[in-house]
């Protein structure tokens, strides 16, 4: 059977007609790093303001986010291994990962903070020195353990699979100190979850830098996307609206 002109023109407006189907990316994000990216249990999805971030590039660049929840030390692996195409969570642009992933430019600025229980008076410094003879819990496979192997005369370094898993064992006494992104536990005690522990006001950073997208190094068209619709974020002022909006400003 063979179409009549009729048909063939109704068919190839019916075709114009639809909206081409968005590219859609796999994105891996963390389930515990609130205030950034984390498990939503009432949804059962990821969210956070670096999963609001890559959907509203993704809506500048071209694509749809399919964010799916991903562990802290799977992040890498997943990507060079292309079972996700973006990491977005709180990782920061450090010169060891630029060595094996791209970022994109920066986002927002991250450093680290100490968390012990509220009724230590300690002043610590950079050095951390006041840690001799206590014990320090650090996560897997963050840059914050290269940091703390690289510090003489401290406490014992202990290492966690996540942040919440650091605060508890604080909380409980296990440790004494915990020595994480600041954001994130400073934002978790901020919400009332560990009552017992507080930020040590005094302490310093000293290990600062800002949080990216990754990709894969081979894939420099999408880097420029992302860049393009970074660019265009901060210029609306809508990157600043999604800071304020997780009371990260």
């Amino acid at each position: 059977m063979t179409l009549s002109r009729f048909a063939v023109a109704a068919i190839a407006v019916l075709a114009a007609s639809v909206p081409a189907m968005a590219e859609k990316l796999k994105v891996g994000s963390t389930p515990t790093g609130v205030p950034f990216t984390f498990l939503d249990v009432g949804s059962g999805e990821i969210t956070g303001m670096m999963v609001d971030v890559v959907k509203a590039i993704g809506g500048k660049a071209g694509f749809e986010a399919d964010v799916q929840s991903t562990d802290w030390v799977s992040l890498l692996p997943a990507l060079q291994s292309r079972r996700i195409d973006i990491i977005s969570a709180a990782m920061s642009i450090t010169e060891e990962r630029k060595k094996v992933v791209d970022f994109s430019d920066p986002i927002f600025p991250y450093g680290e903070g100490l968390v012990v229980r509220a009724d230590d008076d300690t002043h610590y410094t950079a050095g951390l020195k006041e840690t001799a003879g206590k014990t320090i819990g650090v996560q897997q496979g963050t840059k914050y353990q290269n940091d703390l192997a690289a510090l003489d005369g401290i406490g014992e370094v202990k290492v966690y699979e996540n942040i919440a898993d650091i605060m508890r064992e604080v909380e409980l006494g296990r440790i004494d100190v915990g020595f994480a992104d600041q954001p994130i536990m400073a934002y978790q005690i901020g919400q009332g979850k560990f009552p017992d522990l507080k930020m040590a006001a005094d302490y310093q950073q000293q290990f600062v830098a800002p949080l990216g997208l990754a990709i894969a190094k081979d894939n420099p068209e999408l880097l420029a996307r992302i860049n393009e619709g970074l660019a265009e974020l901060k210029e609306s002022g809508e990157l600043d609206a999604l800071i304020a909006k997780w009371n990260l400003d």
